[in-house]
């Protein structure tokens, strides 16, 4: 069934019946490493090497148009027929409604849950993103520091939101762990680690979003997330 992908020809499949997923393990990426390992599914991680502008080939947007990891494919998606999925949020969505996992079917605090998800996609990474380009990349050499301003207190701005949410809260959702949690941790991850902007940022200003931190990427399914799929 996963060869009437042309994916496939580039990033062959050696499980038939494993989810394929197309990745590297930057904040986006490991967001679905870690939902698949929290629910036990069988994948097969295929490397989307940036360096070698994989994300750009003609194989990997037949499957993803938008030239972005993460993406899989379900071989036994709805209805039995193999499903092709991009967009981390999306696909959070999807593994939760295919385990009935880390998505509760109460109604209000489902909507509640997909909300804080909406929060990281539509906030959270573009906006932690930018800052990480301006502050580690080569956004750090403009000499108009306005947009690097612009995204740092709004990344500041962000982190005492989390943090209000946390207050008295284990979880975003409270006692339970859930998607909402899945998608933001690997962002605060890229602050504290890659950018190297826990002092910039303030972060101990923080202390619910740094405990909460602690608390999920300690769970076993988030240290092998974090180097899912293996560099080269």
């Amino acid at each position: 069934m996963l060869d009437q992908f042309d994916i496939t020809k580039r990033w062959p499949a050696t499980k038939a019946d494993a989810i394929q997923l197309y990745s590297l393990p930057t904040p986006n990426g490991i967001k679905v490493s870690a939902m698949l390992e929290e629910c036990n599914l069988d994948y097969e991680p295929h490397l989307v090497n940036f360096t070698d502008d994989d994300q750009f080939t003609p194989e990997f947007l037949s499957l993803n148009p938008n030239n972005k990891i993460p993406a899989i494919i379900d071989p036994n998606g709805p209805g039995g027929e193999p499903l092709p999925l991009w967009e981390s949020g999306a696909i959070l969505i999807y593994l939760a409604e295919k385990t009935g996992k880390f998505l509760s079917d109460d109604p209000t605090t489902r909507i509640e849950t997909l909300q804080w998800l909406m929060w990281q996609m539509g906030g959270v990474g573009p906006m932690m993103g930018q800052f990480g380009f301006f502050h580690a990349f080569a956004g750090k050499n403009f000499e108009d520091k306005r947009p690097f301003e612009r995204y740092k207190e709004e990344t500041i701005r962000l982190l005492g939101v989390l943090d209000d949410r946390l207050e008295g809260r284990e979880f975003v959702m409270g006692d339970e762990y859930t998607i909402a949690d899945i998608a933001i941790w690997p962002w605060i991850r890229v602050l504290k680690g890659h950018y190297d902007a826990h002092d910039l940022l303030e972060m101990d200003d923080v202390p619910n979003v740094l405990r909460w931190f602690e608390n999920c990427t300690t769970r076993p399914a988030s240290k092998i997330a974090v180097n899912v799929p293996k560099r080269d």
